[in-house]
């Protein structure tokens, strides 16, 4: 068992992450304050967990809300018919909202907890890798638009966060190598070591050997926790989490909710980002090679995608929090274990990386 600490002072909490905690009553309950819970899921999870979980809300009034499996149902639509049901109840203000899924089902029932009568509490239970080391720790929630990934949302910190990393048991391997994605983010952006491990144990983390498992979900959530305590509303450091997003968000957008998986649109981001930076000369070539070998090796896509012009990309990339008076902004490596954001680059070569991915 770990615990891994959000350190926001009032507001902090703790990531708990091991085997057995989903239906454990005392490691949810202390949480669960007042005498109403919302549990959200969708329709691959519930069968496999949501009755373990009412059975250790026991002596609460739980209400369930099942959604559709997929990103394209992360939208205003969606949340409005969670709120409908809290209202219908009705569920008061002390009512727990608790997230069991990916996070597809992490943003959205952030969102609807952040909303609700201003804010109700809120728990994560995340049972993705990509959710567990990524997603559910931050307090980023969020819905999609047409013209724009997670461009509704707020920020809202869950009280307690539960990793039980035997819900990646059931992970199809597509879904778990969605996660090595950003896995593999932290060791470019800040934890050059965890990269170099990653290279060398990766075999063992895409076997789930539970003590590789449980070191990278730990790992992860160090390096988040510890960006997120400088830094709740990213203004300034949290903004490295998002390398390759922007990329990635383009590319999920445009070629349509749910086409792709984040964590895929991620891995392709980051090789391009990478590409961008060793052109600026801000990383060698080796380093950025080695990037794209260890995504490669997780099973994930590199290289060239169709289904979107050159064009269409660079005008959804446009539509990005971190831009600043319609500049666009970039996250980039400076090396394994560095990188910054910035607006420094020629507009020309940026036009050029893109083009060399993004095929009509």
């Amino acid at each position: 068992m770990q615990t891994v600490t959000v350190d926001l002072g009032a507001r902090g909490y703790a990531v708990r992450i091991g085997r057995e905690l989903l239906g454990a009553p005392a490691e949810l309950l202390p949480w669960v304050t007042g005498a109403q819970a919302c549990v959200v899921t969708d329709e691959h999870i519930a069968p496999l967990y949501l009755d373990a979980l009412r059975e250790a809300l026991a002596g609460k009034q739980v209400l369930t809300h099942i959604l559709p499996p997929g990103e394209e149902h992360k939208n205003l639509r969606r949340a409005n018919d969670i709120f409908s049901k809290l209202l219908a109840v009705p569920c008061d203000r002390q009512v727990t909202v608790i997230a069991l899924g990916g996070g597809v089902v992490g943003d959205l029932a952030g969102f609807v907890a952040a909303c609700y009568q201003r804010g109700v509490p809120f728990i994560q239970i995340p049972t993705t890798l990509l959710a567990q080391v990524d997603s559910s720790v931050g307090g980023k929630t969020a819905v999609n638009h047409a013209l724009g990934k997670n461009m509704i949302g707020a920020f809202h910190q869950p009280r307690r966060v539960l990793a039980d990393l035997g819900t990646l048991d059931t992970l199809d391997a597509r879904q778990f190598a969605a996660g090595l994605a950003e896995v593999i983010k932290y060791g470019v952006i800040a934890d050059r070591e965890f990269f170099i491990w990653l290279e060398n144990n990766l075999p063992r983390v895409v076997a789930r050997e539970t003590d590789a498992l449980e070191f990278v979900v730990q790992r992860a959530c160090v390096n988040k926790a510890n960006i997120v305590a400088r830094d709740e509303r990213e203004q300034d450091a949290r903004a490295l989490l998002n390398l390759g997003h922007t990329f990635a968000h383009a590319i999920e957008t445009g070629l349509g909710y749910g086409k792709w998986l984040h964590g895929e649109a991620v891995s392709t981001g980051m090789v391009m980002a990478a590409h961008l930076s060793t052109a600026l000369g801000k990383m060698e070539a080796a380093e950025g090679a080695r990037v794209a070998e260890l995504l490669a090796a997780a099973n994930l896509p590199t290289g060239k995608f169709r289904g979107l012009t050159p064009r269409r990309m660079l005008d959804l990339m446009r539509v990005d929090k971190k831009s600043r008076a319609g500049q666009l902004r970039l996250v980039l490596p400076n090396g394994i274990g560095a990188a910054e954001l910035t607006a420094d680059y020629p507009p020309a070569v940026l036009r050029k990386t893109i083009a060399e991915f993004a095929v009509a």
